[in-house]
This record gives C-alpha cells, sequence and structure tokens, in this order.
C-alpha cells in the first residue's frame, strides 16, 4: 500500500438502480453534489440502458444535464451498446464503463447476449469512447462468483481480461456482483490481471452481500490496486442477480482507510450526513457499519475525555 487510494462512489447509480422509491431526477442531482462536496472526484453518476428494464435510470440525460460540472470532477457513465454510449457522450460523460460478465447465464440475463457476443460489443465501446476523448473502463462482472452457475473459475476471468486487452481500456475492473468473494480470490485476480496488464489502473468493486467485503478491499489493497468502488449509505444491488444486497459502504471503506493511515480525500463526517439524508429518501436504513454505530473516537467521547 503506498498510502493513498481512489474512492469511486457509485451510489448514485449502482446504489440505487434496485431500489423500490423511485428517486427523482433533483434527488439523484442532489446526491451527486453532496458526493462532489464530500471531496468525491469519481462518480458513477448513472447508466444509459432500456429503461423498460431499469426504470430507477430512466433520467439519466436529465440527471446528466443538472449536475454542477467543476474542475476535477469526473462524471462515469454505464454503457452496454454502441447507443447507450452515443447518449453518455451526448450527455457528457467523462467517462465510459462497460461490463462484461463472466458466466454465460448471467450474461444473458443481464445483457441479452452470450460472453463472445457481449465482448466484441464492448470492445466497439470502447474503441469509440476513446476516439470521442473519453476515459475508458470496463468492468469484469461476476467475476468472483455466479449466482446460477456457482463457481468462476479464475482462468475464465483471466482469459475475458486478456481478450478485451486489444480495445486498450484505461481501467479493468474485478466485480463481485453477488457478494461471494474472498480474499485469496482477489489477491489470485487481481495478480493475473496486473500480469496481463501491467500499465492498466486496476480497480475492485466489491458487494458486501455476505460480510467479506472490507476483507476484500483489504486484499484489493495489500495487492496494489489505483481504485475502489464503494457506495453512500451501503445501498445497491443487481436488479439482475438474485440477493445481490449492498455494496460496501463508502463510510465504511473511509473509516478504516483514515484509521490505517491511507488518504482518500474524502470527508467521512460528510459521508455520514449524505447516508443519512439518503435513507430518509429511499425510507430505509443505510446498510454501513458506520453509519449504524458512528465514527471512532466520537466526538461526545472526546469531549468527555
Amino acid at each position: 500500500m503506498d498510502g493513498h487510494v481512489q474512492i469511486i462512489d457509485v451510489a448514485p447509480r449502482d446504489g440505487i438502480q434496485n431500489e423500490r422509491v423511485l428517486l427523482p431526477a433533483a434527488d439523484k442531482i442532489e446526491l451527486i453534489r453532496r458526493i462532489a462536496d464530500a471531496g468525491g472526484r469519481r462518480i458513477e453518476a448513472t447508466s444509459f440502458v432500456n429503461p423498460k428494464r431499469v426504470p430507477q435510470m430512466a433520467d439519466a440525460e436529465a440527471v446528466m444535464a443538472g449536475i454542477e460540472r467543476r474542475p476535477g470532477l469526473s462524471l462515469i457513465g454505464l454503457v452496454l451498446n454502441e447507443p447507450g454510449l452515443a447518449r453518455a457522450r451526448a450527455a457528457g460523460c467523462d467517462e465510459a464503463n462497460v461490463v462484461v460478465v463472466a458466466s454465460e447465464t448471467f450474461s444473458r440475463k443481464n445483457q441479452g447476449a452470450g460472453v463472445a457476443d457481449v465482448v466484441a460489443a464492448a470492445s466497439a465501446i470502447l474503441d469509440g469512447a476513446r476516439a470521442a476523448g473519453m476515459r475508458t473502463s470496463v468492468t469484469v462482472g461476476a467475476a468472483f462468483g455466479c449466482p446460477f452457475e456457482g463457481e468462476v473459475p479464475a482462468q475464465r476471468v483471466l482469459a475475458l481480461v486478456e481478450a478485451l486487452l486489444p480495445a486498450r481500456p484505461d481501467e479493468i475492473a474485478l466485480a463481485d456482483t453477488i457478494g461471494c468473494g474472498v480474499p485469496t480470490q482477489v489477491r489470485e485476480l487481481l495478480a493475473g490481471t496486473r500480469a496481463l496488464a501491467p500499465r492498466a489502473r486496476l480497480r475492485c468493486h466489491f458487494h458486501n452481500t455476505r460480510n467479506t467485503g472490507i476483507a476484500n478491499v483489504l486484499a484489493a489493497l495489500e495487492a496494489g490496486v489505483d481504485a475502489l468502488d464503494a457506495s453512500t449509505g451501503g445501498f445497491g444491488g443487481c436488479p439482475f442477480a438474485p440477493a445481490a444486497t449492498g455494496n460496501i459502504a463508502t463510510e465504511d471503506v473511509v473509516y478504516m482507510l483514515e484509521r490505517m493511515g491511507v488518504a482518500t480525500g474524502i470527508d467521512l463526517d460528510a459521508v455520514l450526513r449524505t447516508a443519512q439524508w439518503l435513507s430518509e429518501r429511499l425510507q430505509r436504513p443505510a446498510i454501513g457499519g458506520v453509519s449504524r454505530a458512528g465514527r471512532f473516537p466520537s466526538a461526545a467521547a472526546q469531549a468527555c475525555a
């Protein structure tokens, strides 16, 4: 660990995409503003997908149009096809993130196509985004396990990474879409990806469904990951993955790293306030442990001392 890691807050997209309460565009814009005010510099703002399949993201253009642009802020749009890329470009996204799923069954449920076809489409999207001057990233979903097929061999994940390298993504992300991964997998997959793409930035996306998310964060840090996804309040889940409940919470990751002396540039107290604000709008409690317990030592404890 070099004392610094970048946190990418995915609450505005992955955090709310599966929520029962449909947030209005104004609340999504406010959420992004709050994350930026807390120090977030890369934010997954929305996704450009079929609104019939993911109704929470139907207002992607309206959200992007309402965001205050500021120096150093990079807005990420998730795109799954070339029409989605065209929408993301027109909306002014700074980055395009494409997803390839590591199992055939999940790929067909998530994107309506087999893995080979999705790899070809993703490569074309990455080429188009780079030509448009956008930063590019590719996420390998279900890299740690599939809800339909079970174990996903590391060799299959690394073969997908290798197949995507000719499209020259700026960043490669490994996603534990259903929160089944463990630290040994994190170390193996990151080491294998680094060997294949020594110059690419590496990023991890963990869910905390089975309470291994924070352990996986530590393993990723020790393996030299460049960036970590997290969601304010710990909200999140995939509409097409059963039991994919909860991303790792931004506040939990920042708290741990802060106590370890690893800089993130994120204001923990501001994140906690935003988690409470978002909880009220989603009409359910924040999932993050620090949202429930508070930071340590607390201001009250310091006053008593």
